[in-house]
C-alpha cells in the first residue's frame, strides 16, 4: 500500500484498510527497534514539528520516531515561530514547505492543520487538536492489538467526556475497523451529533456499532464494580507501588496529566532547578525535607 505524499489529519480521511496497514507499519517499525535492526530509510529528510501546544510524550516520540527512521527534526514551540502572529498560516505552510519533507502539528482548532495542509507542498500531520487526535489513535490501537491479537469485535468502552479529540477519534477507528464502540457518560458530554451518524454509516459496513450512554450498566460494567481496585486493574502501572514522592524540575508547578490517579496521596517537592542541572545533591535534598514530613495519606491532621 502506498500512502506517500498523505496529508494525516483525520481518520476520516483513511479507509479501514489504511488504517490497519499503518497500525501493522508500527508493530513492524517496533519490531525492529526493539531487535536492533537499523531502519533508518529516510535518510537525508527533515520534518517540522509545530507544538502550539507543548507536550512531553508526543515531542519526544516525534523526535525519536524521526531519528530512528534517519530523519532530521526541528522543534518549533509557541516562542519558536510567528504562526498566526506575524506571519499567516497558510504563509508558514508555504514556507516550511520548501525547507522541510513533512510537517507535524499539535495545538488548537482543526482549520488550522487543515489550513496548514491547504497551503503546504509537503505532508502535513494532526499531532492534535481541539477535535481529532489520530496519531493517538493509531498507538492506542497497536497495544490493543499487541494485548488481544485483533482489533475486529472487541469492545471499546470511553467513560468521560466523549466531546473532543479523544471521544472522537476513537468513535472514528472503532466504526471503521468492526469493533464496539461505547461513551458512557453524560448526555451534555456525548460526541457531536453529526459525526455520530457518520460513524454509524461507518459502523454499519464494518459490523461495528456506536452506543452512547448515560447508563453504566448499559455499558456492561456494574456500578458496583467501579471501585478504586477495578480502576487500578486497569493502569499501566498496576504492578508497581504508587509514589511516594514526585519531583518537579524547572519551576513547574503541575501535574501534566500525568499519573493522576496514583499521585492521589503522593509528596510533591518543587524546586527551580532545571531538569539537565538536577543533581544527585539536589536529589538528597528533596529527600531530606520528603522525610521531614508527616503524610496523612488523605486524613486529617489531629489538633
Amino acid at each position: 500500500m502506498n500512502l506517500k505524499g498523505r496529508d494525516f489529519l483525520t481518520l476520516l480521511d483513511y479507509t479501514p484498510e489504511e488504517i490497519a496497514y499503518l497500525v501493522d507499519l508500527a508493530a513492524e517499525l517496533k519490531a525492529k527497534k526493539k531487535a536492533g535492526v537499523l531502519h533508518d530509510v529516510l535518510r537525508g529528510k527533515n520534518v517540522a514539528l509545530i507544538f502550539e501546544k507543548t507536550s512531553t510524550r508526543t515531542r519526544c516520540s516525534f523526535e525519536v520516531a524521526a531519528h530512528d527512521l534517519g530523519m532530521g527534526s526541528t522543534y518549533l514551540d509557541p516562542t519558536g515561530s510567528q504562526i498566526g502572529k506575524k506571519e499567516s498560516i497558510a504563509d508558514t505552510a508555504r514556507v516550511l514547505g520548501r525547507m522541510f519533507d513533512g510537517i507535524e502539528y499539535r495545538g488548537y482548532g482543526q482549520e488550522i492543520v487543515n489550513e496548514l495542509a491547504k497551503y503546504s507542498t509537503v505532508p502535513v500531520w494532526n499531532g492534535l487538536t481541539n477535535e481529532f487526535h489520530p496519531t493517538q489513535i493509531l498507538a492506542d490501537f497497536l497495544t490493543i492489538k499487541e494485548h488481544f491479537g485483533k482489533l475486529a469485535g472487541l469492545k471499546f468502552a470511553y467513560m468521560g467526556d466523549a466531546r473532543y479529540n479523544m471521544g472522537n477519534s476513537l468513535m472514528v477507528a472503532c466504526s471503521k475497523l468492526g469493533m464496539h464502540f461505547v461513551a458512557c457518560t453524560t448526555k451534555e458530554y456525548f460526541p457531536n451529533e453529526e459525526l455520530v451518524e457518520t460513524c454509524k454509516g461507518y459502523a454499519a459496513q464494518s459490523g461495528a456499532t456506536i452506543t452512547l450512554t448515560e447508563d453504566v450498566k448499559e455499558g456492561k460494567l456494574m456500578p458496583e464494580e467501579v471501585n478504586e481496585a477495578c480502576i487500578e486493574r486497569y493502569l499501566d502501572t498496576h504492578d508497581i507501588p504508587d509514589p511516594d514522592l514526585l519531583i518537579r524540575t524547572s519551576g513547574e508547578q503541575r501535574l501534566s496529566n500525568y499519573l493522576l490517579w496514583q499521585l492521589a496521596y503522593t509528596e510533591f517537592y518543587f524546586t527551580d532547578v532545571p531538569w539537565p542541572d538536577f543533581s544527585k545533591q539536589e536529589l538528597e535534598k528533596a529527600i531530606e525535607q520528603y522525610n521531614r514530613r508527616d503524610r496523612r495519606y488523605g486524613g486529617v491532621k489531629e489538633e
